[in-house]
């Protein structure tokens, strides 16, 4: 699992990212120290940078970089689904689910959207949303309806099993013209997803088969995800009721 978010970012470290993504597309195999050279910086800024856009280590930074499958938390091999499951529950960072939620309090209207199964994702949300926050919540089932939906106040969470179905490019375009901010919740690690999003929450290394269609895959990684944002919000709930008996 991985929460990538580009607004952490300061605008010094935001040039050295993109001075860095830039590089990348001419040359191979930047090291941490070169990357340092570049940008007339210390080694320990690069780092910082690293772990503040959510990446574990150098070397999984430098693989995203080059749009390669991060090879230190992607799984090559299959499982069945019991046992695929079974591992990302072990893998489970209950940190996203604390950012998810402390995002989801920050507006008042949250908007859904995914194509096909994943829109039944995002339907399940907006219900469960809806019996335990106070704020709007609504799933998009297409385009015209998010554009007539979102605002300054918006927050639009997408959700997509592999991000290779149709881009998501033009909403986010849409939403950047409303001041919406965007969210993408991904099964699996797709590069160029980074374009269509202010923050990326990637939840599994462990794919599911190749020679399933994107229609074809299972939501099973969503819905436990979505049951752990709501329990936080039912946890962070009971305990402000407590707080104000006790006032």
């Amino acid at each position: 699992m991985i929460y990538i978010d580009f607004n952490r970012l300061t605008p010094l470290e935001k040039k050295i990212h993109n001075t860095l993504l830039s590089y990348s597309r001419e040359h191979d195999n930047i090291t941490i120290i070169e990357a340092a050279t570049i940008n007339n910086c210390s080694v320990s800024k690069i780092s910082k940078l690293v772990k503040k856009l959510g990446f574990k280590n150098y070397k999984q930074y430098v693989a995203f970089l080059y749009g390669k499958d991060l090879s230190e938390i992607s799984h090559t091999g299959y499982f069945n689904e019991l046992e695929r499951i079974k591992k990302f529950i072990d893998d489970f960072d209950m940190t996203l689910v604390q950012k998810t939620v402390k995002l989801i309090n920050s507006h008042s209207k949250i908007i859904l959207f995914g194509y096909g199964p994943s829109f039944l994702c995002a339907e399940y949300f907006e219900y469960k949303l809806r019996i335990t926050t106070n704020c709007f919540a609504m799933a998009a089932p297409d385009e015209v309806s998010i554009e007539n939906l979102i605002d300054g106040d918006s927050l639009l969470f997408i959700f997509t099993a592999t991000g290779k179905f149709a881009s998501f490019e033009n909403i986010y375009k849409m939403c950047k013209g409303h001041n919406c901010k965007v969210v993408i919740i991904t099964e699996e690690y797709n590069d160029s997803l980074v374009s269509c999003c202010d923050e990326l929450i990637w939840l599994c290394k462990y794919k599911q088969p190749d020679y399933l269609k994107p229609h074809e895959k299972t939501r099973t990684v969503f819905f436990i995800f979505i049951e752990e944002v709501i329990q936080q919000i039912i946890h962070n709930n009971l305990q402000t009721s407590d707080n104000k008996e006790l006032i």
